[in-house]
């Protein structure tokens, strides 16, 4: 079983294209979305709308639950806050529909996915928990993996029972190892913040114990200019660069 892991696309069409025509490449035997479809880019209808008739199974991110229940706004920033109010209403009764039956978890192969962190949280953070947290963590996740999204930021965490050891994801194949558990940081296809501008995706690999991290082009200008003709704030543009 192979199974590509997509997340954070923020209403980026152009990011999600590409990265489609990627996964098309390696013969996946199916993609799942970590949510957070929305907020940010200039087509959030259209990600959604792609979800939708690809069947590709979505867990709900921190943007759709901002756009389900208000009161998750204040949490927000205000140019994100703007971004999501600006587009609620180019959604369609079917994409908020989707969006409101949307799970909090995942859990298939021997790995669960999750937007925030395991087992269901959709609005904590990586980067908020300490290792004493992450060793509680990993003794309760029944799952061997854990796919996560949230930060933009690719990382992975291993834990042998003892220790937890953190460091970045780079391009390239990452062999895994079956006396380990670890939760992986899917990074983000539609906005990343690691410094490099690539649309951000992996394929798990279940029988081969190993993740392909995927990093690919897409034209950035065609969706800063679209953000702008928007309406939207032109902090999400240029955050793309």
């Amino acid at each position: 079983m192979r199974i590509a892991v997509i997340s954070d696309i923020h209403g980026n069409m152009e990011a999600l294209n590409e990265v489609f025509d990627d996964i098309e490449k390696y013969g996946v035997d199916t993609v799942i979305c970590l949510g957070d479809m929305v907020g940010y880019g200039p087509e959030p209808e259209a990600v959604v709308q792609q979800i939708i008739s690809r069947d590709i199974p979505t867990i709900m991110g921190n943007h759709e639950l901002a756009m389900i229940d208000p009161s998750y706004l204040k949490w927000f920033n205000p140019a994100a806050r703007q971004s999501i109010l600006t587009i609620m209403p180019w959604m369609s009764e079917e994409s908020m529909t989707f969006i409101s039956n949307l799970e909090t978890s995942i859990s298939m192969c021997s790995g669960r996915f999750v937007h925030g962190f395991p087992p269901d949280s959709i609005i904590t953070y990586l980067f908020q928990i300490d290792d004493k947290g992450l060793m509680d963590a990993f003794g309760e996740l029944e799952e061997k993996i854990c796919f996560i999204g949230h930060t933009h930021k690719m990382a992975i965490v291993s834990y042998d029972g003892k220790t937890v050891i953190k460091s970045p994801l780079k391009e390239g194949l990452v062999k895994l190892y079956e006396d380990k558990k670890y939760i992986i940081n899917n990074g983000s296809v539609g906005q990343p913040r690691d410094g490099n501008n690539t649309a951000k995706y992996l394929i798990w690999d279940v029988a081969e114990h190993s993740v392909d991290i995927r990093f690919v082009p897409y034209h950035i200008a065609r969706v800063t200019n679209k953000i702008v003709k928007a309406g939207l704030p032109e902090a999400h543009a240029d955050r793309l660069w």
